[in-house]
């Protein structure tokens, strides 16, 4: 009997507990936990028009016709103050077409929304500027007689600091023998860029080829620091040719062009 009787006490004790610890079990499953959700985002052709406006503008030297596109990409996120609980953030984990990534990888800068979408402006209107200098100095053209405008200020960040030089060298000298540096092909990428030209890593690379690919880009620059990264969810079509410098990236579409190996991650 005290045994039988020990054995209830002890399951009502269990019982007692178990209630907090579920609670406990269910605020942790619907907590807003710090990551953000992110999927391929939009492409642009910088080589195209915007708006109704050409993305590059050259005036003081002559603008060459080009044909092909050289497509700079990006990642869509969901917002800094967007809650992402553990339901969801299973969802999305094992969905191949998107990523769980933590906020403060995205979200750098910190701040609220307005703030952090001021900054990404910010960082790419830098961006359009370092890429004119990286451009310009790889042509050995003077900037004081060759002025660059660049069109594209809703897209926010500096990611496609790679692509809007290429975009420019193409612009001016082609692929340097009269032909086009794209080949006439659909050419993606991302990556930094500074003023002397080197390309810097980005992050979201394997939501980008998704993005270039499925804008029927067959090839895809990436920084060479990022080819692992950019391999996990290579689609099928796609060349990823690594690169470290901007000197980098036109030799290999130039080697492209002439039906020479490039570069390969």
């Amino acid at each position: 009997m005290l045994s039988r009787l020990f054995r209830l006490r002890r399951s009502a004790a269990l019982a007692v507990c178990a209630v907090p610890v579920l609670g406990l079990f269910a605020v942790a499953v619907f907590a807003p936990l710090p990551f953000v959700v992110a999927q391929p985002g939009l492409t642009a052709d910088v080589l195209g028009e915007r708006d109704g406006k050409a993305v590059i503008a050259v005036s003081g030297a002559p603008a060459r016709q080009t044909t092909g596109q050289l497509r700079m990409t990006t990642i869509q996120a969901t917002g800094p103050s967007t809650t992402v609980n553990l339901p969801e953030l299973l969802d999305n984990w094992f969905d191949a077409s998107r990523a769980v990534l933590p906020k403060e990888a995205v979200y750098s800068s910190g701040g609220t929304d307005k703030e952090i979408e001021q900054h990404n402006l910010e960082e790419m209107a830098k961006s359009q500027s370092t890429a004119a200098q990286a451009a310009l100095g790889y042509l050995r053209k003077d900037p004081k007689d060759v002025k660059v405008e660049l069109n594209l200020a809703d897209v926010g960040g500096p990611s496609a600091g790679l692509l809007f030089s290429l975009g420019i060298v193409d612009k001016l000298d082609g692929d340097g023998s009269g032909g086009d540096l794209t080949g006439g092909r659909t050419i993606a990428g991302t990556g930094t860029i500074d003023a002397d030209g080197a390309v810097g890593a980005v992050g979201g690379v394997a939501l980008k080829t998704q993005a270039a690919r499925r804008d029927g880009a067959s090839v895809f620059l990436v920084p060479k620091a990022e080819c692992s990264d950019a391999r996990s969810e290579l689609p099928d079509g796609l060349q990823l040719v690594p690169v470290t410098s901007l000197t980098d990236a036109v030799d290999a579409l130039r080697a492209l062009n002439r039906g020479e190996p490039a570069p390969s991650c």
